[in-house]
């Protein structure tokens, strides 16, 4: 349910990606289409909730509950960030402070991706698709600041 609500607020704040603003913002050619995204996010909205409902029981099933309340917490984090990126650079259109977000979204993923392979093993490998992609988000955002810089 919390990654279904991510991805609806999230979409709400991307809808400026069809804004002249963004238009006319410098993208690097590696920029992926415009129809590549709401194809790989749904799929990575799906891995997240799948992977981590999977990880929460398994803790829950093995009579860990301090270690879910912590795994629940970094999922959690990690879904504010993951929802706030969008309204960083669509909405505010902070370029420069949606590009630190985007790496500390990174870093959380890669983290929570971690903490599922820890409890579930190669069930949990899905996961390593949103890290990987964060980490290009990253990038993608940084060199769209740059590249935007004096704007």
């Amino acid at each position: 349910m919390a990654t279904a609500a991510t991805a609806v607020i999230g979409g709400l704040a991307s809808r400026p990606a069809q804004s002249p603003w963004y238009a006319n913002l410098k993208k690097p050619p590696y920029q992926p289409p415009r129809q590549a995204f709401p194809i790989v996010w749904p799929i990575l909205y799906a891995d997240i909730a799948v992977v981590s409902a999977a990880t929460i029981d398994d803790l829950e099933q093995r009579g860990l509950r301090d270690e879910r309340r912590t795994y629940i917490a970094a999922l959690a984090t990690n879904l504010i960030l993951n929802g706030s990126w969008s309204w960083l650079f669509f909405n505010r259109r902070w370029l420069g402070t949606s590009a630190i977000a985007a790496g500390i979204l990174a870093i959380s993923s890669a983290d929570l991706t971690r903490r599922s392979v820890a409890v579930r093993g190669g069930k949990a490998a899905p996961m390593a698709a949103y890290a990987a992609w964060t980490w290009f988000a990253t990038a993608l955002s940084t060199h769209i600041w740059a590249l935007n810089r004096r704007r």
